[in-house]
């Protein structure tokens, strides 16, 4: 707020109150590329800050935001070992005050393809990845977001960027599969613990559809020998049965902002 000395308030407008902050608060990880960077250049207005959690920033992003006047932050943190982000996170979250926002949102997005191997030949390392970084940081980040704004009073929302094969099984892809079916089933319990608390966070596990990203060409290029599912993700793409990345953002943005969000945490954006 302006304030005026009392010799000149006469000749002085009324006080100027200062712009209003945003309004609405969301954080995005996996915001630098594919769906996720559509996503983002999506969410960007003026009334809403947008933090994005990602390994890399992305320039574009930053330029858009300028040329919109909206706020973006964007953080660089390997998910792989998403213990310091979700510590920052935590820290971060608590600076507002309870009521600054009225809504805040997470939406758990990146993930990672794992060599595409039987699993018997799988790396103990390629493993690991898969499911650090497609379940244990999602996990992470919503206990960290929904612990520091447990008093907020706005409405809250989790939206976890789930898969098909979390629901059905595929050979030379088990560490994609579990981490997929371990985040929907994560996302069922999160449902019943949310709905037995006082402003609990409505929340979903979204399978987004088959997206023309660097993952399905990932899977297009994999060995026939190995996978046996290849020529089918290759057939997809060359029938244009994939979605493009700003249709696929579209559509679960839109499922986001649904009245009924999170009354069924598991759901695919083809459901209607």
């Amino acid at each position: 707020m302006l304030l005026t000395s009392s010799t000149d308030a006469a000749a002085t407008p009324a006080a100027i109150e200062s712009p209003p902050g945003p309004r609405h608060l969301t954080i995005l990880t996996g915001g630098s590329r594919g769906m996720g960077l559509a996503m983002a250049l999506q969410l960007l207005s003026a009334d809403r800050l947008l933090l994005c959690i990602s390994r890399q920033r992305n320039a574009s992003l930053d330029a858009e935001a300028k040329a919109i006047g909206a706020r973006v932050e964007q953080w660089s943190f390997d998910l792989a070992d998403a213990s310091q982000a979700a510590a920052q996170l935590a820290s971060w979250l608590a600076a507002p005050a309870a009521d600054t926002y009225a809504t805040a949102t997470l939406i758990n997005n990146a993930g990672v393809v794992p060599r595409i191997t039987p699993l018997a030949d799988a790396r103990s390392e390629d493993i690991a990845l898969g499911l650090r970084v497609g379940l244990e940081a999602p996990m992470l980040l919503t206990a960290a977001f929904l612990s520091a704004t447990s008093g907020w009073v706005g409405e809250r929302r989790v939206l976890n960027i789930s898969s098909g094969l979390g629901r059905r099984a595929m050979a030379s892809q088990g560490p994609y599969c579990a981490a997929k079916a371990g985040m929907d089933h994560f996302t069922r319990c999160l449902a019943l613990e949310e709905a037995a608390r006082h402003n609990g966070a409505r929340v979903c596990s979204l399978a987004p559809g088959v997206i023309d990203t660097d993952m399905q060409t990932h899977l297009r290029s994999a060995d026939p020998a190995t996978f046996a599912d290849q020529q089918g993700f290759a057939r997809m793409k060359a029938e244009g049965q994939l979605t493009s990345p700003d249709d696929a953002a579209r559509r679960v943005l839109a499922f986001l902002a649904r009245p009924d969000f999170g009354s069924d945490p598991v759901s695919d954006v083809r459901a209607g």
